[in-house]
């Protein structure tokens, strides 16, 4: 079967405010290329376009004549919740073309809500719930519906929910992703500025799940089950990308790369004795990054390591992220400098509960450490966390799908005023941490060896001075 697997532009930024996403970092939309790779390995014609790819079409009519073009029998849309809107539209605009092309949507806003999306989304024919590979594969295989585990479709206008797919037990047997099939890739996707020396960059994922449950984490697709690559996958998987795409740097988004040690132990090991000139960046929990692994990670080449934060006040910490501590946190961001590693704290501003003195806590908490870099996330409340079934009663829910991206305050705690007033103090926070004095002094230590990302920063000026302005706090 021919296939034509897509990635929406979808709602990447602020409504109003010019998208500038892509530009600030791209990343290969690696689930879709790991499902066509596994569809290429049945035997099945695939082809990927990523809308929001370098030299991608602007406009929704362009991408539709794009998958025309390939002639296909079947479409799948990866959605995230703010892209499902303007994959929908795609799938609509292919039905009035071209009916007889089955659309498929998959991804964890597909996965959070299920078959209702067929009742009022009539241009989808199926819904792929949780792991799309063998879902998909066997719907091109011709396999009828009613036998398809993961799958929601239509019976006669009824939708109906088949049972769960089980989890793929062994993520050795996946083929690596279908890298090839992104036009302009590597080069044209790119890391966050200054997280990385090296170019070309790239992204991986060598984990599926993650063992702790955060209030605001939707763990819809995977669930709450963690399984990973071996460390000899991992390694071949990199060698790979060096030898064939020339990648000199991997951002590896695992939700918690060092859970399972022995194996990133190995992995190391597998580094330091076939060395491949490559740097890393990885994220870590507060209790799963012993000084011994902290030595290895930096043999073996990683630069930065991401440490999921998200509040500086302790009662926040215990509701929304239970089993860390603020005192821990900093003996970790310490342990990571001392052996030469850089430390970035990814945060969450306006959780439920979230009070003005909170945010205050956090902001200071965050100076107080250090830190190399810093993320600060607006709290966006998905279907599949476990803090959905509540989250009315704790403030008020703005519920436009295409807002909810972590980049707009869709949710107001009931203790803030109202939007408005969090808006401001995010801007606050995120200048005050990029005009630390201690923090210029590091930028400015190490702005040559990240040359890379200064070149691109000056072709792109114009880009990332509109949306500092984001940033500056509003006049009274």
């Amino acid at each position: 079967m021919r296939i034509t697997l897509v990635h929406p532009t979808g709602y990447n930024w602020v409504p109003g405010k010019k998208d500038i996403s892509a530009v600030a970092n791209r990343m290969a939309p690696l689930g879709l290329l790991s499902i066509a790779a596994y569809l290429e390995r049945e035997d099945h014609e695939v082809f990927v376009l990523d809308c929001l790819g370098p030299g991608a079409a602007k406009s929704n009519d362009a991408h539709v004549q794009s998958i025309l073009q390939k002639d296909p029998q079947m479409v799948g849309f990866s959605a995230t919740t703010s892209g499902f809107l303007d994959g929908y539209d795609l799938a609509v605009r292919i039905k009035a073309l071209r009916p007889h092309i089955k659309t498929v949507f998959g991804g964890v806003h597909i996965s959070a809500l299920g078959k209702t999306l067929l009742d009022g989304y009539e241009a989808i024919d199926y819904l792929c719930l949780g792991e799309g590979e063998a879902t998909l594969a066997e719907l091109a295989s011709g396999k009828t519906p009613a036998r398809i585990n993961g799958l929601a479709w239509r019976d006669g206008g009824r939708a109906v929910l088949n049972p769960p797919r089980p989890q793929i037990p062994d993520l050795d047997d996946l083929p690596f992703p279908a890298y090839e099939k992104l036009k302009g890739f590597p080069k044209g996707y790119h890391l966050p500025l200054f997280s990385y020396i090296h170019t070309p960059g790239a992204t991986m994922v060598t984990s599926r799940g993650c063992p702790y449950q955060c209030s605001f984490c939707d763990r819809s697709v995977f669930s709450r089950g963690y399984r990973y690559n071996s460390a000899e996958y991992v390694y071949t998987h990199v060698a790979y990308l060096n030898r064939r795409f020339g990648v000199r740097h991997l951002n590896i988004y695992d939700d918690l790369f060092t859970a399972q040690r022995n194996r990133i132990a190995d992995f190391c090991r597998l580094l330091i004795s076939k060395p491949l000139g490559m740097r890393f960046n990885c994220a870590v929990r507060v209790g799963h990054c012993d000084d011994e692994l902290l030595e290895m990670l930096k043999a073996a080449g990683f630069l930065q390591l991401s440490l999921g934060i998200e509040t500086g006040d302790e009662h926040q910490l215990a509701i929304h992220k239970p089993g860390v501590h603020l005192e821990a946190v900093r003996d970790t961001v310490r342990r990571i400098q001392a052996k030469g590693l850089r430390a970035k704290g990814l945060f969450m501003m306006g959780l439920p509960g979230e009070t003005i003195e909170s945010i205050k806590k956090t902001t200071e908490f965050t100076l107080s450490l250090g830190l190399d870099d810093m993320n600060m996330s607006k709290f966006t409340p998905f279907h599949g966390a476990p803090l959905w079934e509540s989250i009315r009663e704790m403030g008020t829910l703005d519920e436009d799908w295409r807002k909810m991206n972590c980049l707009n305050f869709v949710f107001v705690p009931g203790s803030i005023d109202s939007g408005e007033v969090l808006e401001q103090l995010y801007n606050q926070h995120v200048k005050g941490f990029y005009s630390d004095p201690a923090w210029r002094r590091r930028f400015r230590s190490r702005l040559w060896e990240h040359r890379q990302s200064l070149f691109y920063f000056l072709r792109h000026l114009p880009s990332f001075l509109s949306a500092k302005r984001n940033f500056e706090p509003e006049k009274p």
